[in-house]
Formats: structure tokens, sequence, C-alpha cells
């Protein structure tokens, strides 16, 4: 049936796509609040910490200094060449964006055809699956259930890979588990794509800095695959900078021009002025780093104790990031929910706190609890959370 003039149309590429579950849920509760109630959203992965000083400082003194202009399009040569540093690589390798986001956007709209097909373990951050079908590819999820440690294992990526693999999406520290892969893990895996030339790996490590174990990165555990690596990474997290938009890519020199043609015809180069403050945050004290995450790991200790002393309710210990992930099946029987997502939606109506069903991670029967909050809002959440577990029978 044709279109009537006039009508919208929506592309094709983008059915089913809407704003990410975690946003719709925060928006919600936001409009919860403003109606006057009285919300405890734990639901969204912002620190409660604010830009260091020395910062922010730098940033407006390149403002001053009239670093307002455009940039290259891959990025000051300076915060390459600080990135670079970062990951033992060299300038071209790198290119910066508005947002470890817009790179993983960038390298799918490169390198994936219609057909083309990106192994993605779940759990996984919600926007994943969405940006790899806008740009033409197939998300091929593979269920990484809690009794493996939200982990892919060796023979279940070998399973996944097809002649139309393009890409294994390997997220360490996890969001939303938490889950991080050990060198030896890694090492499995990358045997794995060995046998498989053709397929490529993107690894996500944002939550780098933001790890309670040790942290090994992909490049690190296994550099003979670096001609097809894409290491992913930015100043959100850690540094709580999540309102600058600067994260980055670094891999292999093709690669990233290709990314960079992309980023070219979308936004050009980052925001100058963040490019500075993310120089600024890679050339700074690290100290702050430790200490704020001396805090979380305070914070994480509680909210996993708070949420396995609840009937219902039992949450292993995540590794990095600021997530709880626990597993809820238990309280979904008990309250005759048939969904993960209706057991979030009432305790949003019944306990007044927000969080995010594990179904908009692909792996439902869980729910994430960010604990990048204040423990004022942490506690008065779980409190809030147990008093309406007991009104179950």
């Amino acid at each position: 049936m044709l279109d009537r003039p006039g009508q919208f149309r929506r592309a094709g590429r983008i059915n089913g796509i809407e704003i990410s579950q975690i946003v719709q849920i925060s928006e919600t509760a936001a409009q919860m609040r403003a109606d006057g109630l009285d919300i405890d959203a734990l639901s969204t992965g912002v620190p409660d910490f604010p830009t260091p000083d020395f910062v922010v400082t730098a940033a407006h003194a390149a403002a001053l200094a009239g670093q307002t202009g455009y940039t290259a399009t891959a990025g000051t040569n300076a915060l390459r060449d600080a990135i670079a540093a970062e990951h033992g690589a060299e300038r071209g390798q790198v290119v910066v964006s508005a947002g470890a986001k817009q790179v993983l956007a960038n390298a799918m709209l490169a390198t994936l055809d219609p057909g083309d097909e990106v192994i993605i373990p779940t759990p996984y951050w919600t926007s994943y699956s969405d940006i790899v079908a806008m740009a033409g590819g197939t998300a091929v999820t593979v269920p990484c259930p809690m009794a493996q440690g939200f982990k892919l294992t060796p023979d279940a990526l070998a399973a996944a890979i097809t002649p139309k693999t393009r890409w294994l999406m390997l997220n360490s520290p996890s969001n939303p588990s938490g889950a991080i892969y050990t060198a030896d893990e890694i090492r499995a895996l990358a045997e794995v794509l060995r046998h498989h030339a053709h397929v490529w790996l993107l690894a996500d490590e944002i939550y780098e800095h933001l790890s309670y174990v040790e942290f090994i990165s992909f490049a690190t555990a296994a550099p003979d695959l670096a001609d097809r690596t894409l290491i992913v990474s930015g100043v959100s997290k850690a540094w709580a900078m999540t309102g600058w938009r600067i994260g980055w890519g670094v891999g292999p020199v093709p690669l990233i021009r290709a990314m960079t043609a992309v980023q070219g015809q979308v936004t050009s180069g980052a925001c100058s002025v963040s490019q500075a403050a993310a120089l600024a945050a890679l050339q700074g004290d690290r100290s702050l780093l430790t200490e704020r995450l001396v805090d979380l790991d305070t914070r994480r200790q509680m909210v996993v104790a708070g949420l396995n002393a609840m009937r219902g309710i039992t949450c292993p210990e995540p590794d990095g990031a600021f997530y709880a992930f626990p597993n809820i099946e238990a309280l979904m029987a008990r309250g005759g929910f048939a969904t993960c997502g209706e057991a979030c939606t009432w305790l949003l109506d019944k306990a007044h706190v927000a969080i995010v069903p594990g179904s908009a991670f692909g792996l439902p029967g869980h729910a994430r609890i960010s604990f990048a909050y204040g423990q004022t809002e942490l506690n008065t959440g779980l409190s809030r959370i147990a008093a309406a577990l007991k009104t179950l029978r």
C-alpha cells in the first residue's frame, strides 16, 4: 500500500528502535517526581561525583584561549596522542568521538553490510543490538547466565560463529552485570578467534578504571589479534564526565580511517572544549580515581548485602562498573509477575524505586540496580524495596 501524500514514513532500518528502556524508565521517574511523588531512581549509570575541578579549569582555560572552533574530524592531535599513550598505540590508530556510543555506531556503520552478523553475549548494554540493526547488521545474542558468571564461553562463541559473522562485541567490565574477563578467559576466547580470521573483536572497556579486581584489556591478553581489534573507551564514567561526551576508539589504521569518514558525515569532530577537558583528565592526577573507587566499593558491598538479605532476590557481587544485576525470579514467582518488567513496574508504583528489568539487557529474570548514587539514596531505595517485598504473600 502506498503512503498517503504527506504521511510520515519511518525508515525500515529503525523499525522497532526506540529510546532505550533505561532512558524511558528514568524519564518516567522524573515525571513522577514532577507530579509530586518521592521517587528514588536507581536506574541510570551516572556517577554522583562531580567532574574533577582541574578538568573544569582546563576546559574554561581552553574556551578563554579561543579553542572553540572545529577540530580535526578524528580529534585534536594532543588528545589523540594522550589516548595513544594510554593504550600503547599511535595517533593514527585513534579516533575521538562524541561519546563511546558514537564510536560503536561509527564502527558498525563503517563495516557492516546487510546480512552481516555481530555476536553479542547477553546480558548486554541495551544499545548494542539497536546500533547493529541501524547499521544493517544482525545481532546474534548468546545467553550467558548467572551460573557462568555472565560470561561468554569459548564453546558458545565457536557455536555462534558463521561465515556471516563480522564482529564479536565483548564488554568488560560489563554493563549490566559488572563481570570482568580474566586474562585466561580472554586468551581462551582469542584462541577461538584465531581459527576464524574473518571475525573482528570490539572490546568495550569504558569501565576499565572502575574495577574491584584485576582488569586485563583484550589488547594486552591477545596482542597478536591487534590487527582486528577495536578498543572502545572514554572519560564518561571514571572521571564523571557523562555530559562532556568524549569517547574514543583505538584500532587498526584502515578501520579508524573508515570510522573517521563516517563521523565526518555525521558530526565532524567532537566538541573542542570537551576534548581539552578530556586531555586534562588523562594527563592529570589519578589519585582521585582511586579514592572514588574505594567509595564505590563500599556502596557495592552495601547494595549486594542488602539485596541478598531480601527474600526472592539473589545477587552476585559484581567485579566492576557500578551496577548490581540480581536474579529476581523467586520474587516474580512470589508476586505472580509474568515478567521482570512487571516486577520492576510494581516496585516503581509500590515502593517508588526505579530500577531496570533484565529484559532490557537481553536476560529476563534479572534487574539492574545502579550504585552510582549516594549512600543515602541507596539506603532509602533498599529499605523501600525490602518493605514492598514484605507485602507479597
